[in-house]
């Protein structure tokens, strides 16, 4: 099971053991706002697809959110998208950053020059961590923030990369 050390959190793939906890987070008002029904959400979750991982956060032991990434397998198009959920009760403290920059440094490492993560653009939560990921050159080299509208759809797009 890959581990991945970031400066205050752990992330592990998930695991059986590991639904109750991610149901319960997805259930919180907060989060399912914007995951929708939880049940349905820690499915897909489970769901292996080629490329698409989902890690638990833990602090100490606890598990506290869950990221996931979804790569591009082509070695001609080395890119990421990456997606995050953690418990209100654990916001505001960095953990959601330290996550976010620990999978952003990992994905980066194993070959992907452009990363992204596309909320809601009323999810000023999400916006103010990725704003923050996205402007650390330790996390990627450049960042961008697009607004993207379309009939029915409002969200902000992050594309961070990596300098040739």
């Amino acid at each position: 099971m890959p581990i991945i050390h970031g400066a205050r959190v752990l992330l592990r793939t998930i695991s059986a053991k590991d639904r109750d906890r991610l149901r319960e987070i997805l259930a919180t008002p907060e989060v399912a706002r914007w995951w929708g029904d939880p049940d349905h959400q820690v499915d897909g979750l489970y769901e292996v697809e080629d490329g698409y991982t989902c890690y638990v956060i833990e602090l100490d032991g606890v598990v506290v959110g869950m990221i996931q990434s979804c790569e591009e397998l082509d070695p001609q198009y080395r890119h990421a998208g990456i997606d995050i959920s953690l418990h209100p009760d654990f916001h505001g403290r960095g953990f959601g950053t330290d996550a976010l920059r620990t999978l952003a440094r990992h994905l980066l490492d194993n070959g992907h020059h452009r990363l992204t993560i596309d909320p809601s653009a009323s999810n000023e939560v999400a916006i103010g961590v990725y704003t923050k990921v996205a402007s650390a050159r330790s996390a990627c080299c450049a960042a961008t923030r697009k607004p993207r509208t379309a009939p029915g759809v409002t969200a902000c797009s992050w594309t961070c990369w990596r300098e040739s």
